[in-house]
C-alpha cells in the first residue's frame, strides 16, 4: 500500500486546484469583492467596446458592482454590531472610503453616461482586482501564469499613478456634472449631491490622493497664470480662489464629518431627488425636464 504521508522534503502549503477550493471555502468575502471588481472592469471594458452587449446597459452594471463592493467593504469595515441610528456612528460611517463610493454609484445611477464617471470606479477594482490575483495565482503555485503575474507586476508598479489619475478624474468630474445639469442630462441637485462626494474624498484619512491633486492643480494653475494673457490669468485665479473657499479646512475634519451625519436625512432626500428620472418621461417631455424630474400632468385623453 502506497505511504499517504507527504514526503519529508515537501514542507510548504499544498498548491493547485483543492488548495484554490479550500482558499475560497476560508475567505469568501474577500473573493466575492475580487469577482466583483473583475466585472467592473468588464463592464467598463463593456462600455468603451460595446461589441457583445449595449453600451448603457454596461455603463448601469459597473455602477452596481462599484456598489456591490463598497457595500461588503462596509460589511467588513463595520460590524453589524455597531450600527446605530446615531451621529457617531453616520460620522464614522462618512469616513469609510467605500461608504464615499457607495453613494457615488447612487448619484450616478440614472445620470447620461459618461466614460468619465467610470474611470475613478475602473482604476480601483483594476488595482485592487490585481492585487488579490497574485494571491490567487500563490494559491495556485508559484509558476503559475508566468503572464499574468507580469501584467499584475506592472499594474502594482504604476499604483501611485493610477490613484493619482483616479483623484484627478474625481476632481474633473464636478465641472462635469455641473455641465450635465445645464444641458439637462441629469437632475438639478446632482451637482450639489457630489459636491458632498468631492469634501468627503478631499478629507479621506485613507486616501490622501484628492486632497494631494487638488494642491498640484493649484500650484500649476498659479504658476501658469503669470504667462497667461490678463484676462485669462484673472479667470484662472478667480477659479483658484473660488475651490480654496469651497474646500473645508482640514483642521476642521471631524466638525465637517459631524455637520455632514447631522445632515444625513438631506443628503439621502437628494439622493432620491437625482432618481427621479428613471421614471420613463411622456412623450414631448424636454431634456431639462428630464434632468430637473420634472414631469407635466397626466394627459387628460378625449
Amino acid at each position: 500500500m502506497a505511504d499517504q504521508n507527504p514526503q519529508a522534503g515537501d514542507t510548504g502549503p499544498p498548491k493547485g486546484i483543492p488548495a484554490l477550493k479550500a482558499h475560497v471555502v476560508a475567505n469568501k468575502v474577500d473573493v466575492a469583492l475580487w469577482a466583483i471588481r473583475v466585472l467592473t472592469v468588464l463592464f467598463t471594458v463593456g462600455y468603451v467596446l460595446p461589441i457583445f452587449n449595449n453600451p448603457v446597459s454596461a455603463f448601469h452594471k459597473a455602477l452596481l458592482a462599484n456598489a456591490a463592493t463598497s457595500a461588503l467593504r462596509l460589511h467588513q469595515r463595520i460590524p453589524a454590531s455597531e450600527i446605530s441610528l446615531s451621529r457617531e456612528f453616520l460620522a464614522r460611517f462618512f469616513l469609510e472610503d467605500s461608504a464615499h463610493y457607495l453613494f457615488y454609484s447612487l448619484i450616478f445611477m440614472n445620470v447620461a453616461p459618461n466614460l468619465l464617471i467610470l474611470v475613478p470606479i475602473f482604476l480601483f477594482a483594476l488595482l485592487h482586482a490585481a492585487s488579490y490575483s497574485l494571491t490567487i495565482l500563490d494559491t495556485l503555485g508559484q509558476n503559475s501564469m508566468w503572464v499574468a503575474r507580469l501584467l499584475i507586476s506592472l499594474v502594482e508598479f504604476q499604483s501611485r499613478n493610477i490613484l493619482r489619475v483616479a483623484a484627478l478624474a474625481e476632481i474633473l468630474i464636478f465641472p462635469l456634472v455641473a455641465l450635465l445639469a445645464l444641458t439637462g442630462y441629469c437632475g438639478l441637485m446632482t451637482p450639489f449631491v457630489y459636491y458632498y462626494f468631492v469634501t468627503w474624498r478631499y478629507t479621506s484619512r485613507r486616501n490622501p490622493y484628492t486632497r494631494n491633486t487638488f494642491r498640484e492643480l493649484r500650484v500649476a494653475a498659479e504658476a501658469a497664470a503669470p504667462r497667461l494673457p490678463a484676462p485669462l490669468a484673472r479667470a484662472l485665479l478667480a477659479a483658484v480662489a473660488l475651490v480654496c473657499r469651497m474646500a473645508p479646512p482640514g483642521e476642521h475634519v471631524q466638525h465637517q464629518l459631524g455637520r455632514i451625519a447631522d445632515n444625513f436625512m438631506f443628503l439621502w432626500h437628494m439622493v432620491i431627488i437625482c432618481s427621479l428620472p428613471c421614471v420613463v418621461p411622456p412623450k414631448g417631455l424636454t431634456p431639462l425636464m428630464r434632468g430637473a424630474g420634472k414631469f407635466p400632468m397626466k394627459p387628460n385623453h378625449t
